[in-house]
């Protein structure tokens, strides 16, 4: 059975590039067959994957030639471990609702038979820490049944984090959608991961895994791939292959508890963490 997954987290934090490296390894290290669908405007979600190509968006193609004509074919490109890639795009700048376009694409994915009975896992990367209107679509219409937040030890990504633990707390019992854990993509913050601990165990959930901070990241996207295809024998790839094992492996799912703002400025302030 095909899991689903959205990912989320504040903007900025890393969350496509965390998402597209532990997608390659868990093709790489652990032969999952993988499809990702970028529900981010910017189309920015499978450009590693892809190697740096600019794929053309779902939305764009629908202005082209209309929905009656859209196939899996013209949408779908096949990139690094032949994992699956469609980006939902969005409006014209300044036109329209961009989570709208999120809505139409993961719509004619399934009525095109897209997410297909072979695949082990759909990621859905989704824009920053929204979670209203067609962003919320993942979860809020059950497309995913899993939610991992990308966060670090910095206070804005906490206060995102938290935020968007209150949108599944209201999407929870509707859509049957679990979080599975906080990622903690480190910044080298001063106690960063005994502060993800403390907030993740307050929450009521597990910080899955905390990826290192390594440079090898850039030097992999400056190359337009992903660390596991840039250098498969480096200690960063191996730090993404087990956050790809622990997600694989995990039986870990709820219904977090967000803090009161209360007692999130508490314990923001015990660590004396600034933004």
């Amino acid at each position: 059975m095909t899991r689903k997954i959205a990912i989320y987290g504040k903007g900025g934090i890393g969350k496509s590039t965390t998402q597209q490296n532990t997608a390659a390894a868990m093709a790489h290290f652990h032969n999952q067959k993988i499809f990702i669908h970028g529900c981010d405007p910017k189309a920015d979600s499978t450009r590693m994957i892809l190697g740096g190509m600019n794929q053309k968006t779902l939305m764009d193609t629908l202005r082209d030639i209309g929905a009656e004509n859209i196939t899996t074919e013209k949408v779908v490109n096949v990139g690094f471990k032949d994992i699956r890639c469609v980006e939902s795009g969005g409006p014209e700048p300044g036109v329209g609702c961009a989570g709208r376009g999120v809505i139409t694409a993961i719509d004619l994915m399934e009525a095109n038979g897209a997410y297909t009975e072979d695949l082990d896992f759909v990621f859905f990367d989704v824009l920053g820490d929204v979670v209203c209107g067609g962003f919320a679509m993942p979860i809020r219409d059950g497309k995913a049944q899993e939610v991992y937040i990308v966060a670090s030890g910095e206070m804005m990504a906490i206060y995102a984090a938290n935020n968007i633990c209150k949108g599944l707390l209201k999407y929870a019992k509707q859509s049957g959608v679990r979080l599975g854990g906080v990622i903690c993509n480190s910044r080298k913050v001063d106690r960063e991961r005994e502060f993800l601990e403390e907030f993740t165990a307050a929450i009521g959930t597990q910080m899955i895994h905390f990826m290192p901070r390594d440079n090898i990241v850039q030097k992999a996207e400056f190359n337009k791939k992903t660390v596991v295809e840039y250098d498969p024998e480096c200690n960063q790839a191996f730090e993404y292959s087990e956050l790809g094992r622990k997600i694989i492996e995990n039986k870990n799912f709820v219904i977090p508890q967000p803090l009161s703002m209360d007692a999130l400025e508490e314990m923001v302030s015990k660590y004396g963490i600034a933004d």
